[in-house]
């Protein structure tokens, strides 16, 4: 509707204004040739000029005298031979006579619209009036406005049946959308939210279908996590449950007592590492800030050497260490060492006896680099990605644990700038913890 009315207010006004204008400047090129001629007709000549040169341009043809002052105009010739006394007062003919140049316009003569020019005839003291009607250009502006507002109609039914096919569509996508959205609000992720547009609704739509996948995925790790950490921590106590019902009955001699008491140690410290796991992962899931200062990775590397010694000595694992350069990295020193002794933990508990592990610490690029290596078995390679998964576990012997450590470790490196990796084959496995150098050293 608006662009209509904006088409017809543009095009009606200016049409009207340009075919006045035309008029107009025929009715001046035709006053142009009588003024020149008009000096050159006697007196006797001048009323047989005017009527068939009216003839010719299609306007009255009047020519006045000039007198004054006052200024006054006495017809001289008219074309129309009548409504003298009227036209010897005309305001264009007057103006032109007062001025001694050409002027145009237009007046209001008797109801009827009509486009004049007067222009003084040169060497003398007359001057011709050209007067022509306007009816019609007015007929034709007329026609033109009926033409368009009877075009309006149609095209305005046209536009409304369109828009409101168009918004009926456009709003069904949208109640889906909400649909949808409120589905994936109330904790429902099994339908997909589907829309085949190309246009934003159907960007909007694929972007929450990507936001339902994911999480559809956070949903389902939610409640995996729920399982495995009930799992873990009921058979540590269950264990405990029996371990203490047997340590109740008065006829347990010394021996078998303490074997008790030590396998209930085993489990607090397995329930101790598993809660200490559980608050790690919900300090990553918090976005618990780090404290990122510049830490050499030789002096880490020789307190897991030393922390471990020991236990690599019980264990039978010959433990050595590398430090083929110096790096520097800006990390978090608790959570760089937390990473080193995962790492170091796993080399020493799940390779066989007698397995060789070695600390070495190198630069590489822009990292410094931290890793542990064994000349044990080696991983498989369709799990070597799934270790870092949460409660994942390698099956067979060497499986124990919860299954957290390798995913904390990775974590805490990455939300660090860094990385853990692994490379592992039959005799050779290596975890490298990767962190970016500090720019000013220690």
């Amino acid at each position: 509707m608006i662009a209509l009315a904006t088409t017809y207010l543009m095009v009606v006004p200016t049409l009207d204004q340009n075919l006045v204008s035309n008029r107009l400047d025929e009715l001046e090129r035709s006053a142009d040739n009588a003024a020149a001629v008009v000096p050159r007709v006697s007196q006797l000549y001048l009323q047989s000029y005017a009527e068939d040169n009216a003839s010719a341009v299609d306007a009255r043809v009047v020519v006045f005298e000039i007198f004054g002052p006052p200024l006054e105009l006495l017809v001289k010739a008219d074309s129309l031979r009548t409504g003298t006394a009227a036209i010897s007062k005309d305001k264009i003919a007057l103006e032109a006579a007062e001025t001694g140049r050409v002027v145009r316009g237009t007046v209001d003569r008797g109801g009827v619209l009509r486009a004049e020019v007067a222009e003084p005839a040169p060497g003398t003291s007359k001057v011709v009036l050209l007067s022509g009607s306007l009816s019609g250009v007015k007929r034709a502006v007329s026609s033109v406005r009926r033409q368009l507002l009877v075009a309006a109609f149609p095209s305005l039914a046209l536009a409304l049946a369109l828009g409101f096919l168009g918004a009926r569509g456009l709003s069904r996508r949208v109640r889906r959308l909400d649909r949808a959205a409120d589905r994936i609000a109330a904790g429902e992720f099994e339908g997909p939210v589907e829309d085949s547009g190309d246009d934003e609704i159907g960007e909007l739509a694929r972007s929450f279908e990507r936001m339902r996948l994911r999480l559809a995925q956070l949903e389902e790790a939610r409640r995996e996590f729920i399982a495995n950490a009930s799992h873990e921590l009921r058979t540590p106590i269950f264990a405990l449950s029996g371990s203490l019902e047997l340590l109740a009955e008065e006829e347990m001699d010394e021996q078998s007592r303490g074997e008790f008491i030590e396998t209930m140690r085993g489990q607090v410290e397995r329930l101790h590492k598993l809660a200490t796991a559980l608050l790690d992962l919900s300090r990553l899931d918090a976005g618990l800030d780090l404290i990122l200062e510049p830490l050499a990775l030789a002096p880490v590397a020789e307190a897991l050497e030393k922390e471990f010694k020991a236990a690599a000595e019980l264990l039978e694992h010959p433990l050595t260490i590398s430090l083929e350069a110096s790096p520097v990295a800006r990390v978090d020193e608790q959570r760089t060492l937390q990473i080193g002794r995962v790492l170091l933990e796993n080399a020493l508990v799940h390779t066989p006896r007698g397995t060789a592990v070695a600390i070495r610490v190198t630069e590489s690029g822009e990292n410094g680099v931290l890793t542990i290596a064994d000349e044990g078995p080696g991983i498989p390679t369709a799990d070597q990605e799934r270790v870092f998964e949460r409660f994942f576990r390698l099956e067979g012997e060497r499986s124990s644990g919860s299954g957290l450590g390798l995913a904390i470790a990775r974590e805490w490196a990455m939300r660090m700038g860094g990385t853990v990796t692994l490379d592992s084959q039959p005799g050779s496995t290596r975890f490298s913890l990767e962190l970016p150098l500090a720019d000013d050293k220690v």
